[in-house]
């Protein structure tokens, strides 16, 4: 089995996650079947029909995390410098063509999340950017089309 590259910070997420869900959002699925069951005939009862499928995406939702954490293994970026790129820098970018900056952190993919600027080192853009360091150029193909960026800073923030 091929192991996953993940944060420290990144890996205390995804068991936050798989913990609330076994202590607070199962335990409330279940309470909320037996209501639903107390109401009566189950064949035509919406309220039941929803907790149930309600019960089926947790528990999907466990064993993808369980299954993601297994395949994990923690990169410990305590003490890491460097001027070129690895996995866990953050890069500043200047998009050539467009113009305007954006930051982003290279991660692993269990812990990607565009909203929080974090894209996977297996991202076009994430191998691309591997190995690159400031005033270096890329040429990524994404799936809006090739794009073209320069690399204008590049730190590691460790998290605890």
């Amino acid at each position: 089995m091929k192991k996953i590259p993940i944060t420290k910070a990144g890996f205390e997420k995804l068991k936050k996650e798989l913990e609330y869900i076994k202590t607070v959002s199962l335990p409330e699925n279940i309470r909320d079947i037996e209501v639903a069951r107390a109401h009566g005939d189950i064949t035509e009862n919406a309220e039941y029909q929803a907790a149930k499928e309600r019960q089926s995406f947790l528990q999907g939702r466990i064993q993808e995390l369980e299954n993601n954490l297994s395949m994990s293994y923690i990169v410990s970026l305590d003490g890491v410098t460097s001027e070129k790129i690895v996995f866990g820098s953050t890069v500043t970018l200047e998009d050539i063509n467009a113009g305007g900056g954006i930051t982003y952190q290279l991660v692993g993919p269990f812990e990607s999340d565009l909203d929080e600027n974090k894209i996977s080192v297996t991202s076009p853009i994430g191998k691309a950017l591997i190995g690159k360091s400031v005033g270096d150029e890329i040429t990524v193909k994404t799936p809006g089309g090739t794009r073209e960026f320069e690399v204008v800073d590049v730190n590691i923030i460790v998290t605890k």
